[in-house]
């Protein structure tokens, strides 16, 4: 039994993680009028294309924003957009370490001598857990063509589902649907909904 409630929790924990959302963070230059902004068009070289060409995972970031921008009001223009918008992707190996204490009825210190003769120190019994994942981040910027400013940003950080080396097409969707149910601008300077 006393091997089983660490195990227990890592896989809970685990399950947990699979199915949360990412963690979503924006921000925007409160000194700027978004009534002026109308219309929108991508960075001529976009973050994500830094090996020189375009991936799929910048094709699927690229066709979810046009949507959501698109939801908005703003007109896709090429020729003379008020804002241009720039992505980035990016995945990181990461690794947690946790201690949980273990209850003292389970553990009685090494080779379990102490075996109900006496409890051993408080905080003596730890379970530790390495966990490691995969970690993918979306950062969407949204910038000012004329000024060159970047104007408002929103980021998406989440953990990938274990064995995934991208970022699969679903969590793009979702992660950027996320982002901008952050953006609180519609053209012409009504408030979103």
């Amino acid at each position: 039994m006393r091997s089983l409630v660490p195990g227990l929790f890592a896989v809970l924990l685990m399950l947990s993680a699979c199915a949360s959302r990412p963690d979503i963070t924006t921000d925007y230059d409160h000194n700027t009028n978004f009534s002026h902004y109308r219309s929108f068009a991508f960075e001529p070289k976009l973050g994500s294309e830094a090996a020189g060409y375009t991936s799929l995972t910048t094709q699927r970031i690229k066709a979810a924003t046009q949507r959501e921008m698109t939801a908005r009001g703003y007109v896709y223009d090429e020729a003379n957009p008020d804002l241009l918008v720039n992505f980035s992707a990016k995945l990181e190996d990461k690794v947690n370490v946790t201690q949980t204490p273990v209850p003292m009825s389970y553990y009685y210190g090494y080779y379990g001598y102490r075996a109900g003769l006496y409890a051993p120190w408080p905080g003596y019994a730890l379970d530790t857990n390495v966990d490691h994942y995969t970690e993918g981040t979306i950062n969407i910027d949204l910038v000012d063509r004329q000024r060159r400013q970047m104007v408002w940003e929103g980021v998406a950080v989440g953990r990938l589902s274990e064995g995934k080396k991208q970022i699969p097409e679903e969590s793009i969707n979702q992660a950027v649907t996320d982002i901008f149910a952050q953006y609180p601008f519609r053209p012409g300077g009504t408030a979103a909904q």
